[in-house]
């Protein structure tokens, strides 16, 4: 496989170096391998950290910013960062009143944030952590104990950024950040499969002509493989069982925030003509959209392929997704 890298050695570091020059409103520790809001600490903000493996960008590092993330921790391609990254973020962004950890529902996350937050708490950092787990495809997976994280991790980030850059308190902050979780429902599907830059070529065998419905951001098999589909088809598929599953929690009658996600590889060209078969469905359950959001956000290296994240947002929610945000993938408002 061609790809724009130095090295497999070297490819999230030479992308952090990048970052760094690309947006000087960050501070990027290539070395260490965290990215920070400038000024993070400043204002008596309740500091957001989150993390996870390389290779989804803009999750998570660019969503570092105002009315967002405070600090980023990224691993090497898929892997988890390790608990001194996330002990560094949390000292780095503490102001003193206290830091959320943003968990993506992956083993190593789960246990490397655990950690780190019994290590920040030794050195006197209040820490709340919120586990994001949104993924209705599979129950257990090769990196899960119960359901992934995926798309609903930028909702989480992005509301519970707002309401810690009003100034709420920490454990509200928290007690938001879990609400839209579970609120949040997501459903992916892979056209084609991934190439890491260690392996330099596709991860898992996905033939020509088939996909797989209900994929992981890391390529871990989901509900079942078929014949390729039409587009109107992926999305009844992936709409209604992001609904059936949803329903079962959230009120029916509210409206919903809509991702509209690109696994990396697929154009917006298809990304918006899949969009409108989304509303299409969402329209013929009866489910109106209040936010919508398309393109490449969570993605998975070089997938071809698409997931859908619905949240059930309530008059609060819908507030704090509409307050100002700036960061280097996400920026409206200011």
């Amino acid at each position: 496989m061609n790809m724009l890298i130095n090295s497999a050695e070297t490819v999230v570091a030479d992308a952090l170096r990048g970052m760094a020059a690309a947006h000087p409103e960050l501070d990027v520790d290539v070395e260490r391998r965290l990215v920070v809001r400038r000024g993070a600490r400043e204002g008596g903000r309740v500091g957001l950290v989150s993390g996870g493996g390389s290779g989804h960008e803009p999750l998570h590092a660019g969503f570092v910013g105002y009315g967002m993330l405070s600090a980023a921790c990224p691993g090497e391609v898929f892997t988890s960062p390790v608990p001194d990254q996330m002990t560094r973020a949390a000292a780095a962004v503490n102001g003193g009143q206290g830091v959320l950890f943003v968990v993506k529902n992956y083993t190593g996350d789960v246990l490397n944030f655990d950690m780190a937050a019994e290590l920040a708490g030794e050195d006197g950092i209040r820490v709340e952590r919120v586990l994001v787990n949104d993924d209705v495809a599979v129950t257990d997976s090769l990196y899960t104990a119960g359901r992934r994280g995926t798309g609903a991790t930028l909702f989480v980030e992005k509301i519970a950024g707002a309401a810690a850059e009003e100034g709420a308190p920490l454990e509200r902050v928290a007690e938001l950040a879990r609400r839209v979780n579970d609120s949040s429902r997501s459903f992916g599907v892979a056209l084609s499969a991934c190439s890491t830059p260690a392996k330099g070529s596709p991860t898992f065998d996905l033939p020509d002509g088939e996909l797989e419905l209900g994929v992981g951001i890391h390529g871990e098999p989901g509900r079942e493989r078929r014949a390729m589909m039409a587009s109107r088809e992926i999305a009844d598929f992936a709409v209604c069982a992001v609904l059936d599953d949803l329903e079962q929690v959230a009120p029916a009658d509210g409206p919903v925030l809509a991702l509209v996600n690109g696994m990396g590889a697929t154009p917006l060209l298809e990304l918006y003509g899949f969009h409108a078969e989304v509303v299409r469905v969402l329209a013929a359950r009866g489910v109106p959209v209040a936010r919508t959001l398309v393109g490449n956000y969570v993605t998975s290296l070089d997938m071809a392929g698409c997931s859908v994240t619905l949240c059930r947002a309530d008059d609060e929610m819908l507030r704090l997704w509409d307050a100002p945000v700036e960061t280097p993938a996400l920026r409206w408002g200011r």
